[in-house]
């Protein structure tokens, strides 16, 4: 954003600001895009997300599961929190032999477009939900696709209904994904946990990833608490 939009933000003089982003810059936390008149974060910004992201409890607790199930599945799995109406993936855990994936840890991809994201947002109170997605321009589009707020709160009743969440090639051609909420004492959703396999897997192994996955979702849970 540009110097006056911070300024007004914060409430802070101009040149206050100027002087804080010039000390930011040479600390590599801001980066000043000179054409377009903006600044951004830098890479020590991201750097310092990264630690965070890699050391706090969710993602400590999670990472050893994580790693078991995708020992026991064969197939790369991932945790992920919501941040806004994005997802943010705290544990990639690539199975061996396996296609590559967008997602890694500290990607942010559409809640709407992922089975981590959608098995968080199926549990989410109305309101929010609405607050999140309050126009269609609050949805990200890819490939075309159509979103708005009727055909979200439709796929996400169907979500609670069968306890998990599923997308198919909506993220990457020929993959798909499942992903089961990680809940709390008052059911809410404080993270997800998803694993990705190609189109052709038999259904009869999709039923058992089901099965693995809401089982360690659980067993998260409880360590949660």
């Amino acid at each position: 954003m540009p110097a006056a939009q911070i300024a007004g933000q914060l409430g802070l003089p101009r040149s206050t600001v100027y002087h804080l982003l010039t000390v930011m810059i040479d600390q590599g936390f801001v980066i000043h895009y000179p054409e377009a008149r903006r600044y951004g974060l830098g890479p020590s910004a991201f750097e310092l997300g990264g630690g965070f992201t890699r050391q706090q409890p969710l993602a400590r607790l999670g990472r050893p599961l994580l790693e078991a199930l995708v020992d026991r599945l064969g197939e790369s799995g991932h945790l992920a929190v919501l941040s806004g109406n994005d997802v943010l993936y705290l544990v990639e855990e690539r199975a061996r032999r396996r296609p590559s994936l967008v997602s890694d840890e500290g990607v942010r991809l559409p809640a709407h477009l992922t089975a981590t994201g959608r098995a968080m947002l199926a549990y989410l109170p109305q309101a929010q939900l609405r607050a999140l997605y309050p126009d269609v321009g609050a949805f990200a589009i890819r490939d075309g696709s159509d979103w708005n707020y009727r055909k979200l709160r439709n796929l996400l009743e169907k979500v609670r209904e069968r306890g998990v969440a599923s997308e198919n090639g909506e993220v990457t051609p020929h993959l798909s994904s499942l992903g089961v909420p990680v809940l709390d004492r008052a059911n809410w959703p404080i993270a997800s946990i998803a694993i990705t396999y190609g189109e052709s897997t038999p259904t009869n192994q999709i039923t058992e990833f089901v099965v693995e996955l809401q089982s360690t979702a659980k067993e998260l849970s409880r360590r949660l608490r």
